[in-house]
């Protein structure tokens, strides 16, 4: 392992810390062999359901390289876990509330409804039980950032619908026999270039609504296994310690420009260290876009979850 990643890595035992939130733990990590996800662009991989259980995956991230859940299912998976992925970039809990960047874009109600269509009958190569599949979910950076700059609405307040929606989805998921979940925090995309170049008024505007909403799904995550006593594990996992950290020990970590990005690699490149001058390599970057992380930091949180899970 280089020397840059031993270093990034020994900052995990001060991040565990803030990561695991009191609950419940049954179901771990080294006891897991399905792993379902639900999410957005910070999640998806391309893989599509429609085409089959064993379709091949594309591997079509916005990390420029592998994101947190193919490190879950490769680098640190410890009983050979199958995983389906079932994000879609760009996806809100409900376009119905917080219409997506594209109408194609499959939201968490469309995930939940693919999964009871095809992954709910547990065919063959998909023969999951209560007992041995984790559900994953990462999901709000599109709810809170397009609902950011509406005006016709309390955000809080409306933060309350988007959950109770985002709750009738668990209970399908419950109902089709689902009983350990983890539930990933709205990371802080305040300190991405997306919003910080729209100045200082912007961030500190959205700073709290993020903190809002993550509170908000702590609450609902609580009430979930509140509701259901013979739910297995049901994890909250705080990405923010995680970003925060990494954010700010940027230079001492070896990432050129943790506030920016090289508009050269804005879209992805061939090699997982392609450099275009006079741009650094695109590995050095935290960001590879405006609002996506590289494929490093997914690399850390991944690390960071599979130790909380096993815990």
């Amino acid at each position: 392992m280089p020397a840059l990643e031993l270093v990034r890595f020994s900052l995990l035992g001060a991040l565990l810390a803030f990561t695991l939130a009191p609950g419940c733990q049954g179901l771990t990590w080294g006891d897991t062999k399905f792993l379902v996800t639900f999410g957005d662009s910070y999640t998806t991989d391309g893989f599509n359901i429609s085409a089959g259980v064993d379709s091949p995956v594309p591997g079509n991230t916005s990390s420029n390289g592998p994101n947190w859940v193919q490190f879950l299912g490769g680098t640190y998976n410890v009983t050979n876990t199958k995983v389906f992925d079932l994000a879609s970039g760009g996806a809100t809990i409900d376009a119905a509330l917080v219409p997506p960047f594209q109408p194609t874009v499959l939201s968490i109600v469309d995930q939940v409804n693919q999964f009871k269509a095809l992954l709910a009958p547990k065919p063959t190569g998909a023969e999951w039980q209560s007992s041995d599949t984790l559900f994953a979910i990462w999901i709000g950076i599109n709810d809170v950032g397009n609902s950011f700059p509406w005006t016709n609405i309390s955000q809080p307040e409306f933060y309350g619908t988007l959950m109770d929606r985002l709750s009738s989805q668990l209970e399908e998921l419950y109902e089709a026999g689902g009983r350990s979940f983890v539930f990933l925090t709205v990371p802080p995309t305040d300190r991405s270039p997306l919003f910080l170049q729209q100045g200082d008024e912007v961030v500190s505007r959205l700073t709290p609504l993020i903190a809002d909403y993550n509170q908000k799904l702590s609450q609902t995550a609580e009430q979930f296994k509140a509701n259901h006593t013979d739910l297995d594990t049901v994890t909250v996992f705080d990405t923010q310690p995680v970003f925060n950290t990494l954010l700010d020990n940027a230079k001492a970590l070896g990432f050129v420009n943790e506030t920016g990005f090289c508009e050269a690699y804005q879209n992805g490149t061939p090699e997982m260290t392609t450099q275009i001058p006079p741009c650094a390599p695109v590995s050095n970057y935290f960001w590879l876009n405006s609002l996506h992380p590289l494929f490093t930091v997914h690399n850390i949180l991944a690390h960071a979850l599979s130790t909380v899970l096993s815990a």
